[in-house]
Parts: C-alpha cells; structure tokens; sequence
C-alpha cells in the first residue's frame, strides 16, 4: 500500500469514527428530548399555570408558585449579575486592557465560570445563612436564591462582554475621539452600540445559565408549597419542586416532575435559539 493510499484510508477511518461518535452523542440527546416532550405534554394544561403544588396523590395542582419563585428569583439575579458583569468587562477590555489587575480578573473570572454550581450554592450558605440564629443575615430565602444566581450570571456576562467589546474596531473608537468626545461617552455610544448584539447574547445565555440551576437554590432557599412573594422567606422555585417531585413514588408529582421540566427546557431552548440568531446576524454584519 502506498502512503497515498495508506494516509487516505487512515482519513477515512477517522472521519467515520467522527461521524459515528457525534451520531452516538446526538442520538442519546434526541432520546432524552423525546422522553422529556412525550411526559412532558402529557400533563401540560391551565392548571400547571393556574394552581400551586399540589400534595401527594391529590386531585388537580399545578406549579404556579414554582414559575412565579423561578421568574422573581431569577430576574432578580440577572438583575443584580448583569451590570456588574457589564461593568467589570467593560473596565477589562476599555480601561484596563493591557493591566496587571485585568490579568487577575480574568484569572479569577474563568474560575467562577467553571466552577460547580453547588459550590456557589455552598458558598452563599456560608456567608449568608450559617452564622447562628440571632447573627443570621438572611436565612433561606428567596433574597439568597437569587444572590446564589447572581454569582452565577456575573462571570458569563463578564466573559462575553469583554469578548465583544474587544470585537470592536480601535478605528471606531479613534475616530469618536477624533471629534472629542470624551472617554465614558465613546464607550457608552459607539463601544456599546457596536458590540450591542453581543452584550444581549451574553445576557440571555447567563440567563438560560441560571435559570435552570437547583444546586445553588437547594442550599438558599429550598422550596415552599405555598404562593409567596416575601422575598425574605422560603420561596418556591421550578429546580427544587422538580427535584424533590421527581424523587418520591406519587404519579401526581412525578407528573407534574416532567412537566416542570419540559416548561424549563422550553424556556432555555429558546434563550439559546434567540443567543445564537443574534450572534449569527452580528457575524454577517
């Protein structure tokens, strides 16, 4: 066999191998989405949008309280994550590019971003909710959930904001200081302007991000039967009424267990949907 002959076969083997290895990983990801949508509209009605949990083995029941704790807790975190992320980005890729103290940011910032969500969890239950009784500062509440997402968005929006800022043409940024306009305003009107598309991406994947996390939740809020909107008490939330449905032997919670992750899975697929046609018409820009 020539080495011609002998290179092409060996590239044949190893793209059949490639070919093989993402059919196998799509194939599991399409069993997964198959189950999930097959249990998941079976129990899909009003009443999942309309009713709070429901007990054990009971008639009817939904997960209003869930959605609604999900929704709060999380608008809450993006809120608080999103211009600290924006900020911190904006100083790495605008004033403090070529810094020492950049370096360690982004050093730092890559640690949060792989770090294990439990660990986030683990530490927000450290700080906020371990210190005793009478020195506790917020307890398990909905406020400790949604700082628990915070630490989780802020990384994302930070890496992606940078990462786009720094996208941007110096030519652009030149010429706006050419005409003499100060520092915060070619940032704020051309910087931002240009790179606007990514900064949403950035935003709406920490959300798909956070939204769907339960590790961090189990330690600061827990959950709640009831509809609540007291942030500084246990508040129910999509994650945790998904996980402790899913663990126990009643059809009724089981059920609801499916739908509640259909509802989330849905909600993500369509924040990654939106990402990724935001991102591709920037490209083509």
């Amino acid at each position: 066999m020539s080495i011609y002959q002998s290179r092409r076969l060996t590239n044949q083997i190893m793209t059949f191998l490639c070919w093989a290895a993402a059919a196998f990983g799509l194939a599991w990801l399409a069993l997964i989405l198959i189950t999930l949508f097959w249990n998941g509209f079976a129990g899909l009605n009003l009443n999942v949008f309309t009713q709070d949990t429901p007990g054990p083995n009971t008639e009817g029941g939904g997960l209003r309280n869930a959605i609604v704790g999900s929704l709060i807790m999380t608008a809450i975190g993006v809120g608080v994550g999103t211009p600290i992320g924006i900020l911190a980005g904006t100083y790495m890729a605008e004033y403090g590019r070529y810094s020492r103290l950049t370096f360690y940011i982004r050093f730092v910032n890559d640690i949060l971003l792989s770090a294990p969500s439990i660990v986030i969890g683990l530490f927000i239950y450290a700080a906020l909710i371990t210190e005793g009784v009478e020195h506790r500062i917020v307890g398990y509440s909905a406020i400790a959930g949604a700082l628990a997402l915070a630490v989780i968005v802020i990384p994302v929006v930070v890496r992606t904001t940078e990462d786009m800022l720094l996208l941007v043409p110096n030519p652009l940024r030149e010429a706006a200081a050419a005409l003499g306009l100060p520092r915060s305003h070619v940032v704020a009107k051309i910087a931002y302007k240009a790179a606007r598309a990514g900064l949403i991406t950035g935003v709406l994947l920490a959300i798909a991000r956070a939204s769907g996390e339960t590790a961090p939740l189990l330690f600061t809020v827990q959950s709640d039967q009831f509809f609540s909107l007291d942030l500084t008490k246990q508040m129910a939330n999509l994650p945790v009424v998904i996980n402790n449905f899913a663990g126990k032997g009643y059809a009724n919670w089981q059920q609801l267990a499916w739908t509640g992750a259909l509802i989330i899975t849905l909600a993500v697929l369509t924040l990654s949907i939106t990402a990724r046609t935001l991102s591709v018409q920037r490209k083509q820009k």
